[in-house]
């Protein structure tokens, strides 16, 4: 079994932990219905992905 040989300093592991937080997340603006979506996604409203209808939207 692989065991340290020295502890771990808090500023070392501070450092490695550094690249661990979230971001947050990016919206952009919808080109047809001008609402926020998530780049790459489908757009829940409209159905559409990159100007082509891929799902059908329900009526209320």
């Amino acid at each position: 079994m692989a065991v340290p040989k020295r502890k771990t300093s808090p500023s070392r592991r501070g450092m490695r932990r550094a690249h661990d937080a979230l971001g947050s997340n990016s919206f952009v603006e919808d080109k047809n219905s001008g609402e926020l979506r998530r780049p790459h996604h489908i757009d829940l409203k409209t159905g559409q992905y990159r100007g082509r209808q891929v799902l059908t939207v329900k009526e209320d």
